[in-house]
């Protein structure tokens, strides 16, 4: 794989910031919903999912921390190991005192979203509208006037990451708050997102994108009502720049001016990678404009799904479309092909093995059959997403023609292929119900359709077929925690 140079991010080092620093004092971490406590020294959760197994002083660091702040050593550095993992997610406190932020919006035309974007944003921080190559900035000037933003203008296009240099190169606050010209912020955005920044090693705090005017789908920017630590390969991978509060120091030299698309996503892992943390703060939410027509929505999708193979060249390893574990992937493949009774001797087999491994570490067994069934039904609905996005036609074709003598064996074949093809957007659609189930599953494979054509695009480019490739990756791993160190 060709090396491609990128741009550099600050280290917390070089800003004087500890890189194993733990949480805080003062600072307080919630439990995620889904992490349990299986023995008074064990916790199984995070993502991806695990055991961790506390020591004596980890399980007194564990009661200080479910009973209040951060206070000792113990329980800032468990803190920490909670929060990187996904078990817990810090609470965010207030934001700073003084706290200094100026709002970057760049923009190409689109006036009247730019004037709606800074009408929302006001006038509590200095705003610097960055007019991309707009071929009518008589407009856009006038909308920044009257909202009394400052204006810089670029003559050519160069798109959001040039943009965005372009103001990291002017601005001299602590912070910035890039917001794109299509979004919509609450009152008190900034303030609500900022006391994530009470830990130093925090880099960037997102907010949750929601649709403003979307069909069905909502907004593809939506990562979910549940809060995250953002890391590839987890239940949040990536967090959007249409809206995020950024420590400027961190920027470095900021976004990678040869990416048009992606370059948010490449800029969040060079600062991941780089040991800060960045987090998603679902409680904040950001509208945010999508097309109003199908087609313009259909051409975004793809737009965005170009991104994956220069990513992959960047970040070897960090896009996986499908993240497949052995046994509830067998177990799966083993169900779509009708044959149950060999699917509950590989799910038997895999819980088996699952219960020997936990007990040679001297962790307790005990409720792992619901954690396996999931593991089964998360494989189904990720394979049908796969396949939605990269293997839509080959399904289609094999519904069409299934192949094989007899009717039941044709039938089987379909309702197999069907089920990986419609059944993820109808469990979706269970939990939203916004449209008519048909419309709904139409919607989303034309959707998925769209965004896989943009990989497959972008993969022609840059002579790569990694980003659409499944991953396999080992069960759960099992991790022990002092607690302090």
């Amino acid at each position: 794989m060709t090396a491609v140079t990128r741009p550099a991010v600050t280290r917390p080092e070089e800003l004087g910031i500890r890189a194993d620093a733990g949480i805080p004092a003062g600072m307080a971490i919630d439990l995620d919903p889904d992490t349990r406590q299986l023995t008074a020294d064990v916790l199984f959760g995070g993502s991806p999912a695990r055991m961790l197994r506390l020591s004596a002083a980890g399980v007194r660091a564990l009661a200080e921390l479910c009973a209040g702040a951060v206070g000792s050593a113990g329980a800032a550095a468990l803190a920490r190991r909670l929060t990187d993992t996904g078990l817990a997610h810090p609470r965010a406190g207030r934001a700073p005192a003084g706290l200094e932020v100026t709002v970057v919006v760049p923009v190409r035309d689109r006036a009247g979203e730019l004037d709606r974007c800074l009408s929302a944003a006001g006038t509590g921080n200095p705003v610097l509208v960055v007019d991309d190559g707009s071929a009518d900035p008589a407009a856009v000037a006038a909308v920044c006037a009257a909202r009394g933003a400052r204006l810089v203008r670029r003559s050519v296009n160069g798109g959001p990451g040039p943009a965005r240099n372009t103001a990291l190169r002017m601005i001299g606050t602590e912070f910035v708050a890039f917001l794109d010209s299509d979004c919509i912020p609450p009152p008190d955005w900034i303030a609500a997102l900022a006391g994530h920044f009470a830990d130093p090693l925090v880099a960037a705090v997102a907010p949750r994108i929601v649709g403003a005017g979307a069909g069905a789908g909502g907004s593809p920017l939506d990562l979910g009502d549940r809060p995250a630590r953002v890391a590839p390969l987890t239940r949040v991978a990536y967090v959007p720049t249409a809206a995020l509060l950024l420590r400027t120091a961190a920027a470095g030299d900021g976004f990678d001016e040869a990416l048009r698309y992606g370059e948010d996503v490449d800029l969040v892992w060079r600062l991941i990678e780089a040991g800060w943390r960045v987090r998603y703060e679902p409680a904040v939410r950001v509208a945010h404009a999508e097309p109003r027509s199908r087609p313009a929505l259909l051409r975004r999708r793809f737009r965005y799904g170009t991104s994956a193979a220069p990513l992959t060249r960047r970040h070897p390893g960090a896009v996986a479309p499908l993240i497949l574990q052995p046994w509830p992937a067998i177990t799966m493949t083993a169900l779509l092909a009708r044959r149950p009774l060999a699917a509950g001797a590989v799910f038997t087999a895999g819980t088996v093995l699952l219960v020997r491994r936990l007990r040679a570490s001297g962790l307790p067994a005990q409720g792992v059959l619901r954690p396996m069934a999931g593991g089964v039904w998360q494989t189904w609905l990720g394979t049908g997403r796969w396949c939605g996005q990269y293997a839509a036609l080959p399904l289609l074709a094999l519904i069409a023609r299934p192949g094989g003598r007899r009717s039941r064996t044709r039938w089987g074949r379909r309702l197999a292929a069907a089920s990986l093809l419609a059944g993820p957007p109808l469990a979706q659609w269970a939990g939203d119900r916004d449209a008519g189930p048909l419309a709904f599953i139409a919607v989303t494979l034309a959707d998925q359709a769209a965004y896989g054509a943009g990989v497959y695009a972008g993969c022609l480019r840059e002579r790569l077929i990694t980003p659409v490739l499944p991953s396999i990756q080992p069960a759960s791993r099992v991790w022990n925690a002092a607690g302090s160190r």
